[in-house]
């Protein structure tokens, strides 16, 4: 008797154990599939050849994996970590620098120097997160906005393989809403498969090969990439990611995740990524009760989904082929599917308060217009244009 007690109270723990292994794995997928062919466009058009971008997407895949590991195992909370998705969208939006790709590269560098900076530094911190949550919504939302009408224009050019999507994608949002996006995303790849020669040497499975990138720091790169970079990841990424952790009653303390996050940017920039940050989206599967009713159990979920992202990596240079060979119309119409509810989420914060809206309309409204001036992106010029009219109205406010 006294042997079988510690079997049948350890059947149970391993079978709680299961829902939230399963809701990391879920996460993974849901971060993974429905934005990497997002990643791997922003990389080719910010410069990087076919592997430079395949390399970015495998060292992308394995620090996260390594953060979500370390940070959750380390602190038993469910914090999960992410690639910026809107940090994404942005370098689709600003276009190739001036220089090889390593100035693109030099340009991630100084982002992550700035959300170490942020972490380390209390003030920095602070006044990043003053910025009103208005204007940061309608600074991403004017970044989206372009990119979520790629399915429109697929869809008046290439429309065999646009419509097929898009119909597979509304179908998985009646029936199976998390999988949407995934669920399009294969069906892109059918619909190329049976549309396109794509060959099939170039698709043979192959391990990656990190590429490593000499970095270039270059003024035009810390303004036009760096510099909104950093912002948008901070205030479109980190922030919403904390207030995920608060939503669900876990107290975090920032500033060492913002190092850690900004470290990790840094490694993943020297091969070709971008940036890594707290999650939003994926953190509410992860931290929220359909990861487990137990909070003090919800952490196995981003560890969990760190070691499936370890695993994600080892396909990444066959997606970059695949991605190479596709008609790139196709690839921003998967993405701006993907960031449908992103803009709809950003608009809706943006707009939320009503003695914000019109800063926030200033802000969505230059951040969309393509404007480029003295060097600087809509996106800069977006976010300075909402903070001026926000503190003038800030002001006649105060007076009256």
């Amino acid at each position: 008797m006294s042997h079988s007690t510690p079997s049948t109270a350890a059947t149970p723990r391993a079978a709680g154990l299961i829902q939230p292994i399963l809701a990391g794995v879920l996460a993974a997928i849901v971060g993974y599939a429905s934005t990497f062919t997002l990643v791997l466009a922003a990389l080719q058009a910010m410069g990087a050849s076919p592997q430079q971008a395949g390399s970015g997407l495998f060292v992308l895949c394995v620090v996260i994996g390594l953060l979500n590991i370390g940070i959750s195992w380390r602190l038993r909370k469910p914090l999960s970590i992410a690639w910026s998705t809107p940090g994404v969208a942005l370098l689709l939006s600003i276009g190739m620098p001036l220089g090889s790709f390593g100035v693109t590269t030099g340009a991630f560098l100084m982002a992550a120097g700035l959300i170490v900076l942020a972490g380390l530094w209390g003030p920095f911190g602070r006044a990043v997160s003053a910025i009103p949550s208005s204007i940061a919504n309608a600074m991403l939302a004017g970044i989206l906005l372009t990119l979520c009408l790629a399915p429109i224009r697929a869809v008046e050019q290439i429309p065999l393989l646009a419509l097929p999507v898009i119909a597979v994608w509304v179908l998985g949002l009646r029936f199976a809403r998390r999988y949407a996006v995934p669920l399009a995303v294969l069906a892109a790849f059918v619909a190329l498969g049976l549309t396109t020669d794509l060959g099939t040497t170039q698709f043979a499975p192959a391990w990656p090969s990190p590429v490593l990138v000499w970095p270039e720091f270059t003024l035009d790169g810390f303004i036009r990439i760096a510099l909104p970079l950093f912002i948008v990841t901070m205030a479109s990424q980190n922030l919403p990611g904390l207030a995920v952790m608060q939503a669900n009653k876990y107290e975090v303390a920032p500033g060492p995740l913002f190092v850690a996050t900004g470290l990790g940017s840094a490694a993943t920039a020297l091969l070709g990524g971008h940036s890594v940050n707290l999650a939003a989206i994926t953190a509410a599967i992860c931290a929220g009760p359909e990861a487990h009713p137990d909070r003090a159990q919800r952490w196995v979920a981003p560890v969990s989904a760190g070691f499936f992202y370890l695993a994600l990596a080892l396909l990444a240079s066959t997606a970059a082929a695949f991605i190479a060979a596709a008609p790139p119309l196709l690839i921003e119409a998967v993405a701006g599917l993907a960031l449908l509810s992103s803009l709809a989420g950003s608009l809706a914060g943006a707009l939320e308060h009503e003695a914000r809206r019109l800063p926030a309309i200033v802000t969505f409204v230059t951040a969309a217009s393509g404007l480029s001036a003295f060097g600087l992106g809509a996106a800069f010029w977006g976010l300075v244009a909402g903070l001026v009219m926000h503190f003038a109205l800030l002001q006649r406010s105060t007076r009256t």
